[in-house]
């Protein structure tokens, strides 16, 4: 009897994970190298997912949900690492900790399958009022892929580079400005002016901001 449990028990483990692999595929692992390519901007932790076609982070010319919002101003990936966890559309994600700093690298490991073979990054750079660093929607490789990430700005506060309004270790100022509601959209960052306290010198940008490296493991 209990040998018959046993095969029953072990029958319906193995049929579980069969329609698992039978809705998604096999797993597949990536090493995602992300670089910090800029002169002066350090990036928040950088939260990282795959996901299918039907998902989108942001869309350029939108206005950015909650949880991008938080990113944009201060860097909180936590809601948006919820919604990650509970959408159908996200098969696994991932972050750093700490901020990646001029020049430095990190790499996490991504789990996919066939259905999800799409990559997404985002983060905050700093100091900025409301700039995201982000990756979107890129297909995950056969072997190995080189992308580069684009600063965008989350349209979410105004762009006074005051450091009263600016958090992170550059000016440690106030992450959230609640009453303040930006241009509303979401758009191609245009740098650094130098019209508050920031150093265009030290801070500005132009192009790509970071360089992902993917290989499959």
């Amino acid at each position: 009897m209990k040998f018959f449990k046993s095969l029953v028990i072990l029958t319906a483990a193995a049929s579980i994970a069969f329609s698992v692999h039978a809705k998604y595929g096999y797993e597949t692992s990536y090493k995602v190298t992300i670089k910090n390519i800029s002169k002066g901007l350090s990036f928040t932790p950088l939260l990282t997912a795959s996901h299918n076609s039907a998902f989108s982070v942001f869309k350029i010319g939108e206005q950015a949900s909650e949880h991008v919002a938080r990113i944009a101003e201060g860097g909180d990936i936590s809601g948006l690492a919820e919604q990650f966890d509970s959408s159908e559309y996200v098969y696994t994600s991932t972050h750093n900790e700490g901020l990646l700093e001029p020049g430095m690298s990190v790499e996490l490991t991504l789990t996919t399958t066939r259905h999800h073979r799409r990559l997404s990054i985002i983060s905050m750079a700093l100091p900025t009022n409301d700039t995201l660093v982000a990756l979107l929607n890129k297909r995950l490789p056969k072997r190995h892929a080189t992308f580069f990430m684009k600063a965008y700005d989350g349209g979410t506060e105004t762009n006074d580079e005051l450091c009263a309004n600016i958090p992170g270790p550059h000016c440690g100022g106030t992450p959230f400005s609640p009453d303040d509601l930006g241009e509303g959209y979401i758009y191609p960052s245009p740098g650094i002016h130098g019209e508050g306290d920031l150093s265009v010198a030290a801070y500005s940008w132009q192009g790509a901001v970071a360089k992902v490296t993917v290989e499959r493991m």
